[in-house]
Order: structure tokens, then sequence, then C-alpha cells
């Protein structure tokens, strides 16, 4: 039963950090009842398949784990369904395939063979946003002046300026990660959380109600 106190933790964007994501999770597993993730879970750093797994496995425990769409996720996604794929390649999508045991010239039947179907069922089935009592979730942002219901792909999945410097307010705070902050953006309406985990930066959780953020070492990647 989600009740007024129950506590939200929120993960910004992963990378294939997965080192980091285990430090983070011995942090705060014990801290909140429901875990909220905001993208980005591959591309970029090496381990994007031990996120996956490690995600999984978490919502195996916990009813109230809600993983949210990422850019990168969409665009894996559409690189497993045999669409355009030169975008993908080139924002950190090789280090994604490696992860998989794949590279770049692999056919339908690798692919078949090496992304397991749970991981597919995953990518495919992840929202683009959520809201709770404490707030609303997010990969990159809200169009302004539309309600949650009608928010679209592009915008919850790749704006950035035009969010981040609206004054319009949705009714609660919008917690967001996609642009990359070298502090978490904590203000009245909106909170930040990419703190750049892969670009050696932090990778960083926000607990609601108490704003309280607490971050881990990330891992520079070479890409």
């Amino acid at each position: 039963m989600h009740t007024k106190n129950s506590t939200t933790c929120v993960i910004g964007d992963i990378h294939g950090c997965h080192a980091s994501l285990t430090l983070l999770l011995q942090k705060v597993l014990h801290r909140a009842d429901t875990f909220i993730f905001l993208g980005d879970y591959v591309d970029r750093g090496a381990d994007s398949k031990a996120v996956i797994d490690s995600i999984l496995s978490l919502q195996k425990n916990n009813p109230r784990v809600i993983p949210l769409m990422g850019n990168h996720d969409w665009l894996f996604l559409q690189h497993l369904n045999g669409l355009d794929n030169s975008l993908f390649l080139q924002v950190g999508g090789r280090q994604t395939l490696a992860s998989y045991g794949l590279s770049p010239t692999f056919d339908r039947a690798e692919i078949d063979r090496l992304v397991p179907l749970k991981h597919l069922a995953f990518l495919k089935n992840l929202p683009l946003l959520w809201e709770d009592q404490h707030a609303i979730y997010v990969h990159a942002g809200l169009q302004p002046g539309r309600h949650p219901s009608q928010q679209t792909p592009q915008w919850c999945l790749w704006a950035r300026e035009q969010f981040i410097h609206t004054t319009y307010e949705f009714g609660k705070p919008v917690v967001f990660g996609h642009t990359v902050f070298t502090e978490p953006l904590l203000t009245p309406n909106r909170f930040g959380i990419d703190t750049g985990a892969v670009y050696g930066g932090r990778l960083t959780a926000l607990l609601l109600p108490q704003r309280e953020f607490i971050s881990v070492p990330g891992e520079a990647a070479n890409f």
C-alpha cells in the first residue's frame, strides 16, 4: 500500500556504469519503498547488459520498481528491431552491443541468440513517464502547457532547454535526467539528477519527499 509516509528513490542516467549502480543501490535500498529509474541504462559505458540484469533482478524482488524509457534505450530498441542504427552507433551503441557479445555487423540470428528475450521485453515495455504523490518523473522533460497524460515521446525522451527553462507549473515537481549537470539541479519545480556518471562524474539518486541526494563515483568510459 502506497502511504503518505512512503519514500521514493529516483536514480539518474546509468549508461552502462554497473559498478556505480551496484554501489548506489547498497546505499539506498533500505531507504525507500519505491524505486524509479529515469532511463538511459545503455550506451557509452561498458556494462549495459549487466545494468539491465540488475534492474530486472530488483523488479523481481520489489513490486515497486519502475524503470522509465530513455532516448538511448529507445535507440537500442530501434536497432534491435532492424531500424536505422547510425545514431545509435554514434552515441555509444557499440559499447552496448559489445556487452552482449555483439558487433554492428550482427545478423538477426545472432541478436536472437545473444539478447535475452526478457531484455527485449524490458525495453519494449518501458513507460515514458510516471507520477506519484511526490513528483512527476521523466527522462528528459515535459512539454509546457500539456497534461502529463498527453506528452509525446519527442519531449519525454529528447527535451532540453525548452523544458528546463520554462516557468510552467505542472502541478508537482518534475524529476528528470538526460541533461548533465555537475551538481544536481534543484529548483522549486525541477530536479535534474543526471550528474554524468559515464563521463567520470557521479551517479545520483534523489530521495523524496526528503529532497536528499545520494551519489557515488561514476566510471569514465572510453568512447
